[in-house]
């Protein structure tokens, strides 16, 4: 209940970027009168790999970019990624967006029998 609020109320300064007493007291009410869900353990550690895979692949696109610049990739082909089991819409999104967001690949599509189609480009094979 506490961990929610504290969450919530950061969020709501963030938002805001305003502590003054007014808009504490109503960040406060907001944060209590906003619904809660039961989240499983499972979702949440789903949502925390998440948010580790955003840190990781921020440095690794940028490297990629420069790998490109300073290598020809000529090469391309279009592979078959699984999806995780048991990942909801939104999760099934960040996958996706975090695939694209690398510049050397891209989504093209996502299957509902659980594969997303996903175009990649690789150095020549001459400058290996």
């Amino acid at each position: 209940m506490i961990g929610h609020l504290i969450l919530r109320l950061s969020i709501w300064f963030l938002l805001t970027s305003d502590v003054s007493l007014t808009n504490i007291i109503i960040g406060v009410i907001i944060s209590l009168i906003l619904p809660r869900g039961y989240t499983s353990p499972e979702k949440f550690k789903a949502w925390i790999k998440v948010i580790r895979q955003i840190l990781i692949t921020i440095p690794v696109a940028f490297m990629e970019a420069f790998k490109i610049i300073l290598r020809p990739h000529n090469q391309e082909e279009i592979i078959m990624e699984k999806v995780k089991p048991k990942r909801s819409p939104l999760l099934i999104f960040l996958d996706i967006f975090l695939i694209t967001f690398t510049p050397k690949t891209i989504v093209l599509k996502y299957h509902e029998e659980g594969w997303y189609e996903v175009h990649q480009i690789k150095p020549s094979k001459k400058h290996l």
